[in-house]
């Protein structure tokens, strides 16, 4: 005759609850950890947190990946990234690629970045074996071209999210392909793939009507025709766009930005010096409601007129950068509480405007309660003892970076931007 169970004699709570009703239990916890713990009361309550798992962050392997497969049937999102400087080498391989198209074939969401060891062949299985996948990054994948991504725009027709940034054999033609097969993309990273061309991004813009988000970076072959190209065509979809150092983008760009994109809330346009104050002023004017982060260091044509017409208008600024805009002066920063609402500036970056001295810092402190960072290294005239003998209290709240290399960026002010 067995003992009865402590506590009493009570029903034990696997002869009670139902699959269904431990997988809403589990549904309710919060944490990961707390969703880990489910799994150790017992191999029936490991099974059904291994069902209900959707999200996995693992090492290459395929025997490692086909076992991670069986175990955890409902995975939607695999992220296989490697951080570029603790990579192990070879990392992951065309193998493994192979055995996720086949293992993993509802996945959703696919995260490759830095994985140097795939190629076009891995990449083209993909393509082949996960048609309901909607994101993926192969960023710094340098081994990657046109023919293995062309096959997973072909294959992947869901594809919401393509990320390959310094991708640099990717050309136009991928594009062309992303535009015919690929109409619900929304969100395209091609930072670094210099070989893109106006002719890709206006192809682009053929097909995918809804682009939300856009980073050609140092695709320097792109100018005013493909990005006023893009602004038509996506128009109130665009919330953010990156330009940065895309030497051929000017006037043109950003008033037909202004024009169409009265939804935009992210512009990088640092290094594109052919644009000037007039286009800004159109774009702050047009866009007073929803543009939230401004980069635009390097632009030498901006001065004080373009600035104090985004600090008066934009109610929803949180980040700007104006850094070695050299005919910047302490006039941008006068009078910024008379701008009729209670400004949300978070981050300011005027580093480099040699003509700012101690007294548009202090208009600054004025002005812009919110302050979180502010970053005036290499202004000569402005420095930790200058702006103490003037008696300029920074809040406590607020970082400002006075010394350092213009090269060395800060993480709590690069997010904005």
């Amino acid at each position: 005759m067995s003992a009865p169970p402590l506590g009493g004699g009570g029903a034990l709570i696997n002869e009670v609850l139902t699959d269904d009703e431990l997988r809403t239990v589990l549904t309710r916890l919060g944490p990961e950890a707390e969703r880990d713990a489910f799994g150790l009361v017992c191999r029936r309550w490991l099974r059904i947190q291994s069902s209900e798992r959707r999200r996995l962050r693992a090492r290459a392997g395929p025997d490692m990946l086909r076992r991670l497969a069986a175990r955890f049937p409902g995975v939607l999102e695999l992220d296989l990234s490697q951080n570029p400087s603790r990579s192990f080498y070879p990392g992951v391989i065309d193998d493994d690629l192979d055995v996720i198209a086949g293992s993993f074939r509802n996945l959703r969401i696919l995260a490759l970045q830095n994985c140097k060891g795939i190629s076009d062949v891995g990449v083209a299985k993909l393509g082949d074996g996960l048609p309901s996948l909607q994101s993926l990054d192969v960023s710094r994948c340098i081994k990657l071209s046109d023919r293995g991504l062309k096959a997973v725009a072909l294959g992947c027709q869901k594809l919401r999210q393509l990320h390959i940034t310094g991708c640099k054999l990717i050309t136009d033609n991928l594009l062309i392909v992303l535009s015919k097969s690929c109409l619900q993309l929304e969100d395209l990273g091609a930072a670094g793939c210099n070989s893109i061309t106006d002719a890709g991004i206006s192809a682009l813009a053929d097909g995918c009507h809804h682009i939300k988000l856009l980073d050609i970076s140092k695709c320097n072959k792109v100018g005013d025709p493909g990005v006023c190209e893009i602004a038509e065509v996506s128009s109130s979809h665009l919330v953010s766009i990156k330009l940065l150092d895309c030497s051929k983008v000017g006037d043109k760009s950003i008033y037909s930005l202004a024009k169409f994109c009265h939804n935009l809330e992210t512009l990088v346009i640092g290094g594109c010096r052919n644009i000037s104050d007039s286009s800004i002023q159109a774009l702050a004017l047009a866009c007073s409601s929803s543009l939230r982060s401004l980069r635009m260091d390097w632009c030498l044509k901006i001065t004080d007129t373009s600035l104090r017409c985004l600090l008066s208008n934009c109610k929803l600024l949180v980040a700007i950068d104006v850094g070695c805009c050299d005919q910047i002066t302490d006039i941008a920063f006068q009078d910024g509480e008379g701008s009729g609402f209670q400004s949300e500036l978070r981050v300011l970056k005027i580093s480099s405007c040699v003509q700012l001295t101690v007294a548009g810092v202090s208009s600054v402190i004025k002005s812009f309660k919110a302050l979180e960072y502010l970053d005036v290294r290499s202004c000569p005239q402005v420095t930790r003892d200058s702006c103490e003998q003037a008696g300029v209290q920074f809040p406590s709240a607020c970082k400002v970076n006075f010394y350092g290399s213009l090269l060395e960026s800060d993480p709590s002010a690069e997010r904005f931007f």
